[in-house]
């Protein structure tokens, strides 16, 4: 059974018991979750925006179906889901169709961008270039260290991307997942995907951010939230610099925004985050490291402004 079809199989249980019932907590600024995988139903996507206080969300999408999800969702909640991005096997030759297809069809941006090949190899090459004729940002998912012993790496090669940023100047990436965030920190050495303890001035990351116009951050899962909380004092600097280049997001596997479902507490999920609601605890790691003023770019406005969205 795959991921969501788990998330949907369990989801009107877990809704029903009271043992996971809390109060949506209420932000001191609209949110606006950049990274939300859709779900099967309205229903499912819904309950875990309301139940960690999201207000809208940008879908990440894929298969034959999605535009049909799609238009759905925003025919029943337009300001729930007022954009959504498509994906496509990018190691397939139909890959730049499919992709140019669906921004014609209203998809705002390409992602995730989840493949086994390297981050400057000729498949994701061929889509940056697109991104580029297209104008629409692209959400990559950057990780050096594999999860599991088959799982494998994806887009590898971050600490040298400062080479593509530079190749690209017209593309808009989106960076997002292990590596992007581990490389906060200047000592990162691909040992390990979700590092503790405190930051290394000097990392990657934070100089690409600072260094090219077109690179924004993605600040959601547990990559995310683990790089936000391991040093504090990082943090609130990390933020204040680059508050116009980051985004919040969630890609969490929580079934109704309080933590709740088998898939949260697999032994998939980092250990420190089982349990947990990942949006709820990166908004609250966000809300403790800023003032309102940068929190609300963090969770609302960058994204609007990003993807052309009315705020």
């Amino acid at each position: 059974m795959d991921r969501r079809t788990l998330l949907t199989s369990i989801g009107a249980t877990l809704l029903a018991s009271p043992l996971r019932a809390q109060e949506a907590p209420s932000w001191s600024s609209p949110v606006l979750d950049m990274h939300w995988h859709m779900r099967r139903t309205p229903e499912a996507n819904l309950a875990h925006m309301d139940g960690c206080g999201v207000r809208a969300a940008n879908l990440l999408t894929g298969g034959p179906n999605a535009l049909e999800m799609v238009s759905v969702l925003q025919a029943q909640n337009p300001h729930r889901f007022p954009s959504w991005f498509a994906s496509a096997d990018i190691t397939r030759p139909e890959a730049e169709s499919v992709l140019t297809q669906a921004v014609k069809n209203g998809a705002g941006g390409f992602g995730e961008i989840k493949f086994h090949v390297a981050a400057d190899g000729p498949e994701l090459r061929r889509m940056y270039a697109l991104a580029a004729d297209l104008n629409v940002p692209i959400v990559v998912h950057f990780q050096e260290v594999g999860h599991t012993p088959t799982e494998g790496t994806f887009a590898t090669g971050w600490k040298k991307f400062a080479a593509i940023l530079k190749e690209y100047p017209r593309t808009k990436f989106i960076g997002h997942a292990d590596a992007f965030w581990a490389n906060i920190s200047a000592d990162y050495a691909e040992a390990d995907a979700y590092p503790t303890g405190a930051v290394m001035k000097g990392g990657v990351t934070d100089r690409l951010l600072g260094d090219y116009p077109n690179l924004f951050g993605d600040m959601s899962a547990n990559s995310g939230n683990n790089g936000l909380s391991r040093d504090p004092d990082f943090t609130r600097d990390f933020l204040r610099r680059h508050q116009d280049k980051l985004m919040f997001g969630s890609d969490c596997n929580c079934t109704d925004g309080n933590g709740g479902g088998a898939a949260q507490s697999s032994p998939n999920v980092a250990p420190r985050m089982r349990g947990k609601c990942v949006a709820r605890e990166t908004l609250k790691v966000l809300t403790a490291s800023t003032q309102p003023s940068v929190f609300r770019k963090l969770v609302w406005d960058n994204a609007h402004r990003l993807l052309k969205l009315p705020a």
